[in-house]
């Protein structure tokens, strides 16, 4: 585990998780996890090895998945693994019929899928890819993903657990222009729709996350010295959150950034362009 330094343990307070209440929430249900091989998502499969539950773990590298299959299986839970990229329409299909063909049906949906994109606008010009395929992961997947599984979740009283953004919150900022907007989407999606879910007896939850310390952060050099909350904690967030039902999780010291974001927007938008020129000036030199 991650050993947080002084500002990290004061931005990221410790998470008590009552192992207790979470088996007993989980015992004999089933849960999908996307994005379930590398970070968030191998941490809170590896928190759930011990429960008597179904984990369908989803993601890209098979052969990770099935090390992780391996592993989990010598404790409690049962492991099925898809490979799939979620961007893929037969691959996305075919995970949905996995999904329908089960006699149980599913109980809880963690969307934890997802890529990260940073670029300025400048070296995206020729780059209209990158748009595309970071809104299809981040948006259009989970999108297509529960449009199907709702009437399951329904059925089952289930529960939707979205891992998302501190940026989906704040003002945006620049270089991060498809990764915020993909993720502002589908969070304006999910909360839309969280009121219809819970008419439903569905739970909702949103995880609005910091800077974490999973492989997608490492090609940005600028985090590796910045604070950064661990991915086991994160887990034991997700995991606590699926016997809570809180309805979200933010960082205590959010707040104070998303009044920053209202009453120091013009402020920004005056300061940010000149910040940028000159970074610009400096870079072309």
């Amino acid at each position: 585990m991650h050993k947080y330094n002084l500002l990290e343990n004061i931005l990221f307070f410790s998470t008590n998780l009552n192992k207790k209440k979470l088996k007993l929430e989980l015992h004999s249900k089933t849960i999908l996890i996307t994005g379930a091989s590398s970070g968030i998502g191998e941490e809170l499969a590896y928190l759930l090895a011990d429960i008597d539950a179904h984990l369908i773990l989803v993601a890209r590298r098979e052969e990770k998945l099935l090390t992780m299959k391996r592993k989990i299986e010598k404790g409690t839970a049962k492991v099925s693994v898809f490979r799939a990229d979620l961007r893929n329409k037969e691959e996305m299909e075919q995970l949905l019929s996995f999904i329908h063909e089960l006699p149980a049906g599913i109980d809880l949906v963690v969307s934890n899928a997802g890529i990260s994109i940073n670029r300025s606008i400048n070296h995206s010009l020729d780059r209209y890819h990158d748009f595309t395929r970071t809104m299809a992961i981040n948006y259009f997947a989970p999108v297509q993903l529960l449009l199907s599984v709702i009437p399951l979740l329904e059925k089952n009283k289930g529960q939707v657990i979205n891992i998302s953004t501190i940026n989906a919150l704040l003002i945006p900022i620049p270089y991060w222009t498809a990764y915020q907007a993909s993720k502002s989407a589908f969070d304006t999606w999910f909360r839309s729709a969280a009121p219809e879910l819970n008419a439903m007896g569905i739970s909702t939850t949103s995880i609005y996350l910091p800077l974490v310390k999973t492989p997608m952060i490492q090609p940005t050099v600028a985090y590796k010295k910045m604070p950064a909350m661990c991915p086991k904690q994160v887990a034991k967030i997700i995991g606590k959150s699926m016997y809570t039902k809180k309805r979200k999780y933010r960082p205590w010291w959010l707040f104070f950034g998303q009044l920053a974001s209202i009453f120091l927007r013009c402020t920004w938008e005056v300061f940010i362009p000149r910040i940028i020129k000159r970074r610009n000036g400096i870079d072309n030199s």
